[in-house]
């Protein structure tokens, strides 16, 4: 029984990765941006992200923000609001909470407007190597779809991650002929800003 449900799983697993999934996100020609419309509830912002705050019954508190390389953005009334690595529902409470003392029971909604933070890029033997911008958290699978999945030729099992922390450069390997098996489901890790899927 594992092993019939590990040899589906490698099926959809290769059949998402080699043709791509249109579901996750529309990429374009190599080396474009694709922005999406729907946001994860649970993503998290990061520099220029842009915002939607608007405030019931009132035109002057119905504004876009971009989000400062600071993480801050700033609000009529209530000055700079953290944002960087918040949720919208995080903001909108923090703002709720700040406006009430000028405003009461303030109708207060919060949504993301623009997607520019959360980038990843994949490179070398994928269809379609690039940067895409991202508006939800991605694991590599998903992104070497977005990339239009693997050439002929790649090295499936010698796919690196390549991540910085801190200033240092860390190479976390993806072993795909593994993955597609079923097993070490553990590598595909959910991806950070900035991270990059290299495909040899």
């Amino acid at each position: 029984m594992i092993c019939a449900i590990r040899s589906v799983l490698g099926v959809v697993l290769m059949a998402m990765v080699v043709a791509g999934s249109d579901a996750l996100l529309y990429a374009g020609d190599a080396g474009t941006l694709a922005v999406v419309s729907q946001v994860d509830p649970g993503y998290r912002l990061g520099a220029e992200d842009a915002l939607l705050v608007s405030v019931w019954k009132d035109e002057q508190l119905t504004r876009e923000v971009i989000v400062r390389p600071d993480g801050m953005f700033s609000f009529p009334l209530v000055g700079d609001i953290q944002a960087e690595e918040r949720t919208v529902e995080d903001i909108r409470g923090d703002l709720v909470k700040r406006l009430t003392k000028y405003i009461p029971n303030p109708n207060v909604s919060v949504s993301v407007t623009k997607v520019i933070s959360y980038k990843v890029y994949v490179l070398g033997r994928v269809n379609k190597p690039g940067e895409y911008v991202v508006g939800h958290y991605t694991d590599v699978l998903q992104a070497l779809s977005l990339a239009g999945g693997l050439t002929p030729f790649a090295a499936e099992n010698e796919i690196k991650v390549m991540r910085r922390v801190r200033g240092e450069q860390y190479a976390i390997p993806f072993r795909y002929g593994d993955v597609r098996k079923g097993r070490d489901l553990e590598q595909n890790i959910l991806l950070q800003r900035g991270d990059v899927v290299m495909v040899p």
